[in-house]
């Protein structure tokens, strides 16, 4: 997608990591990533040891997918840090690899009750959700939809042919 991203597109791009939206995201990503890592290691843990051996399946489980979550989003504003600092180009963002991956697993997820786990996992469930889908959104918006924009339509290139073949005579 490099070869194709417009001008604008690129000044889009490092706009947004220039901004105080993209200060505030990477901050409270971050924070989350540092709180989510001491939960598990600490209070989660003891927690986890409590549970029914389903609820305990459902918490590991579903800790799998908070740490999936959250390595996605932390990934994706490494990135769009590296932008803002210079280390790398706006085009280079572009590419397929630095988008949000494993969506099917970051997005779905059981139908866990809250009385199934413990009330912190399921505050982190909740807020690494949020956050998560904010970030999708950006992405699609900043990368994602920018593609289909400038993807040529099909009627328009089929017009500008035929102007072209019509030209000729």
């Amino acid at each position: 997608m490099s070869d194709m991203t417009a001008p604008w597109r690129s000044d889009v791009i490092q706009d947004f990591a220039r901004s105080e939206l993209f200060e505030r995201t990477f901050q409270e990503g971050m924070d989350l990533v540092e709180e989510t890592a001491a939960y598990l290691d600490g209070a989660g843990r003891q927690e986890s040891k409590l549970l029914s051996r389903n609820a305990a399946l459902a918490y590991a489980s579903e800790s799998m997918r908070l740490t999936t979550r959250l390595m996605q989003v932390a990934s994706w504003l490494l990135v769009q840090r590296a932008v803002r600092e210079g280390d790398m180009a706006p085009d280079a963002a572009c590419e397929d690899r630095y988008r949000l991956a494993a969506e099917e697993v970051c997005r779905g997820g059981e139908d866990v009750s809250a009385e199934d786990l413990p009330a912190g996992l399921m505050l982190l469930l909740d807020r690494s959700e949020r956050l998560y889908e904010r970030v999708r959104h950006l992405d699609r918006r900043m990368y994602v939809d920018a593609a289909d924009d400038q993807a040529p339509h099909p009627v328009l290139s089929q017009l500008d042919r035929l102007k072209t073949a019509l030209g000729a005579f």
